[in-house]
């Protein structure tokens, strides 16, 4: 009588497909998310930040580096808008240790997803999934002259 239960599970489970999460990678422009976070006072503009491969001012002196990897709830947003939230949480982040370091810019960002980093002077990488949207940045706390 048991061995019927169990069978019929083991039916059921056998028919079940995986479900695969969706992992979707957009490269989208940074400088639209420091706009976006001075624009809505998130990002005060004390502290600079710069993509490796962009040009930079002449670095004064490097205070250390540091990664800030961030996530929101992707659930009612659009990929972009989702990646340009997580990505100016990680400016936010970056902007803070920069500050407590003594720190006017970040330099050389890059991208940082899985511990791969993604070198590029105009555009980060960004991660949507079915409910998750992920940003992950590395980057250089420097003085850098104004």
């Amino acid at each position: 009588m048991r061995a019927l239960p169990i069978l019929l599970i083991a039916l059921a489970a056998g028919s079940v497909e995986p479900a695969f999460a969706r992992d979707t990678t957009l490269n989208l422009p940074l400088a639209d998310v420091i706009a976006m976070g001075e624009e809505t006072g998130k990002l005060d503009g004390t502290v600079k930040f710069y993509l490796s491969g962009q040009a930079t001012p002449s670095i004064l002196k490097k205070l250390g580096s540091g990664v800030s990897n961030k996530k929101t709830n992707g659930f009612n947003k659009g990929d972009e808008e989702g990646c340009r939230w997580a990505a100016l949480s990680a400016l936010i982040t970056f902007q803070g240790s920069a500050k407590r370091q003594g720190a006017n810019a970040v330099t050389n960002i890059t991208s940082y997803y899985k511990r791969n980093e993604a070198h590029n002077s105009q555009t980060y990488e960004c991660h949507a999934g079915t409910f998750v949207v992920g940003v992950a940045l590395k980057g250089d706390y420097a003085n850098v002259k104004r």
